[in-house]
């Protein structure tokens, strides 16, 4: 039997409807979907509720995949698709598969051959290296930081350096609620010439994406950022 396809939905990265932020032909796609693997339940029912999918919401099945989710449980959730079955795969925000759990899920149906279709949509580590200014040619993303502030900083003054040494935009993210923190610790870790990007509310009303010198952000009042999702990238 021929396996299904996996395909890997975007979805906004905030509350805005759908159609702000996703083509016209993705929607298409998901609506006569009827099996999900997603990160939350409560909010991958709420998105395809706005999508408007063909068959009634409570005729869809969803099985979650998330940070608590035990890795044999992985080959279950790929027997829909052995089975010939068209699966989406959702993250709780932007695009699946990057900084997601269902990497593990794309990585799993790699092996297996089962064809793999990125749909287009919002990625905000792109939106925030697109408006940064900062190098496009040359970057890594480092997801989470060490929480422990020594450890958080060593790992700050090791980007900073490797930034200087390969022109590399360094790119990583934080618990919203620590974002003031990591914000501290950056400017108390890293060279006054540093380059800091706060890429906050991407795609939302209240976007912002401000790049100034570590100098700079220390004369100056920072944007409001504390429990509001944020990229930080930086470039010695």
């Amino acid at each position: 039997m021929t396996s299904g396809t996996l395909y890997l939905i975007p979805v906004p990265l905030g509350a805005v409807a759908p159609e702000l932020c996703l083509p016209a032909t993705v929607l298409e796609q998901v609506r006569p979907l009827t099996q999900f693997v997603v990160e939350n339940a409560k909010s991958a029912r709420a998105f395809l509720k706005a999508v408007g999918t063909d068959a009634p919401l409570q005729a869809l099945q969803l099985e979650e995949l998330n940070e608590h989710t035990r890795p044999e449980a992985l080959d279950r959730l790929l027997a829909p698709l052995r089975a010939g079955h068209d699966v989406g795969l959702i993250s709780e925000a932007g695009c699946p598969a990057v900084a997601d759990p269902g990497a593990d899920l794309v990585a799993l149906a790699q092996r297996e051959a089962i064809r793999i279709v990125p749909l287009i949509g919002p990625s905000s580590l792109l939106l925030a290296l697109m408006a940064s200014g900062l190098n496009g040619q040359r970057f890594a993303f480092h997801g989470y930081l060490p929480a422990k502030e020594a450890e958080r900083d060593k790992t700050l003054r090791e980007l900073e350096s490797e930034s200087r040494k390969r022109r590399q935009t360094q790119i990583f993210i934080e618990t919203p609620y620590r974002n003031r923190q990591l914000l501290d610790g950056i400017l108390k870790a890293c060279q006054p010439g540093t380059r800091l990007t706060l890429a906050t509310d991407l795609s939302l009303p209240g976007e912002s994406v401000l790049t100034r010198t570590v100098q700079q952000w220390k004369k100056q009042t920072p944007p409001e950022i504390e429990r509001r999702p944020t990229v930080f990238l930086l470039l010695a």
